[in-house]
């Protein structure tokens, strides 16, 4: 397992079924970086604890709020446009680079929040998620499952 979290990030990302199951959490609300990040916490044998979970939130919120989503949302408005305009479509992909550069921001942020965390205390990755998927994500099984059998297929514990 890779020991940073972009690292991990993006091996897991690239597993079978993990981006689309991370779409639709994305989709019913959820903060997919923080999934991400509880997966590799998890997956470290960090406990997941209330005030981690607190502090993680409270990092994460306010940049994606500011940064990450104001990003999405204007690159998924221009969608349609852009199939039709080249120019528009060349600063679509941009806005997506910048997008990915601002997630890879959040990221480094949130491991460095928790690299005095112990590891090895907890075995139960599931905790992190269903503690971080918000109320609404937490509705869509079927992607958390997967996200679950993907760690499993990487020999981790779900």
């Amino acid at each position: 397992m890779p020991a940073d979290l972009w690292s991990f990030t993006l091996d897991f990302y690239a597993r079978p079924g993990v981006e689309q199951a991370c779409l639709r959490l994305q989709d019913e609300g959820a903060d997919v970086c923080l999934l991400l990040c509880g997966v590799w916490l998890g997956k470290r044998g960090v406990a997941c604890t209330p005030q981690r979970v607190d502090a993680l939130v409270a990092l994460a919120g306010p940049w994606q709020a500011d940064v990450v989503t104001p990003l999405r949302g204007l690159r998924r408005q221009w969608r349609t446009a852009a199939q039709q305009d080249s120019a528009l479509a060349d600063l679509r992909e941009q806005l997506k680079k910048l997008e990915l550069q601002a997630e890879r921001q959040l990221l480094a942020r949130l491991q460095q929040l928790t690299r005095e965390w112990p590891i090895d205390e907890a075995t139960d990755v599931q905790d992190w998620l269903r503690t971080l998927c918000g109320p609404q994500a937490c509705q869509e099984h079927d992607a958390l499952q997967r996200l679950c059998a993907a760690l499993e297929d990487a020999g981790g514990q779900a």
